[in-house]
């Protein structure tokens, strides 16, 4: 693990994310603590920490993990998350390996050729002991950064590597069912797909079902026991986060943020985006741009 933190120093010099030469990964370098949750959309993925610690608020459920436990999304899922253990001695040092589902089908094949153990717990995020046999190839998957042509020929073999090792851990069978045509994540992951798509437009949890063939009342509890959230919550965390970026990255007002991610009514979303991010939409984006230019 020391190894890979090195590692990752080498190519996250200062405190932010960094997308790598290879695809799918992403280095990140925190010197200091949140005090507030960062929101974002987290793809499928594979999570793991060289130093420091985090905390990862899914709807109703909260997940910690460290450099002794790994963290897979196996949806696409709005997250909250706060980096609680940092320092400018000892930064926060992570990666995260985006997941193909298609990559995923495709090596199920080989590492259960005799078809996926039935499994009971659908969720869509998985915490577990760290493998140290993932560290010692994602260390080796860094390592191909640094030679001439080690990013094109040798990347996707180490990347297949991780992703049966992940397979064959004890999450494995979980992880699976992500790429296992008509699990009950596979489908969620379809819905989730859709509202990803057309979260702005008016949802009925009726016709949503359908586009996955199953009845309302499974796909509700279906979608509840994946995402922690219902439909029509998942769906109003993408609005209320695409608002938010609207706003401070676009530079848009309230009103036309509100009008492009679907709400009819100003003051409803007033109310909605306060409960979510803690404060009145006008005065949250004042106080990140504040934060952004003290940390500049």
């Amino acid at each position: 693990m020391a190894k890979l933190a090195r590692c990752i120093v080498a190519y996250a010099p200062h405190d932010g994310s960094f997308e790598l030469r290879i695809p799918g990964l992403t280095a990140s370098r925190s010197s200091r603590i949140n005090t507030e949750c960062a929101h974002a959309l987290r793809l499928p993925s594979l999570c793991l920490i060289a130093q420091g610690a985090k905390t990862v608020i899914v709807g109703e459920e909260v997940y910690e993990y460290d450099a002794s436990r790994m963290l897979v999304f196996s949806v696409a899922l709005p997250v909250a998350a706060q980096v609680t253990q940092a320092s400018y001695s000892e930064p926060y040092l992570a990666l995260r390996l985006d997941l193909d589902p298609h990559k995923i089908a495709e090596l199920v094949l080989k590492v259960y050729p005799r078809g996926v153990p039935p499994v009971e717990e659908r969720s869509g995020v998985y915490v577990a002991p760290i493998d140290a046999s993932i560290v010692n190839a994602t260390t080796r998957l860094m390592g191909c950064l640094a030679q001439p042509g080690d990013v094109e020929l040798l990347a996707p073999l180490v990347v297949d590597e991780i992703l049966i090792r992940l397979l064959r851990s004890p999450i494995g069978v979980r992880v699976a069912q992500m790429g296992f045509a008509e699990s009950s994540v596979e489908r969620v992951a379809k819905a989730i797909s859709w509202l990803r798509a057309n979260f702005s437009q008016p949802m009925k949890v009726e016709e949503l079902a359908e586009l996955v063939h199953m009845s309302a009342s499974s796909f509700h509890e279906h979608f509840k026991s994946v995402t922690s959230m219902s439909p029509l919550q998942y769906q109003k965390v993408l609005r209320l986060q695409e608002a938010r970026r609207l706003m401070l990255s676009a530079m848009m007002d309230a009103g036309s943020a509100s009008q492009r991610v679907g709400y009819l009514s100003a003051s409803q979303f007033s109310r909605e985006y306060s409960r979510f991010f803690g404060s009145a939409p006008t005065k949250d984006i004042a106080r990140l741009r504040q934060d952004t230019r003290a940390w500049a």
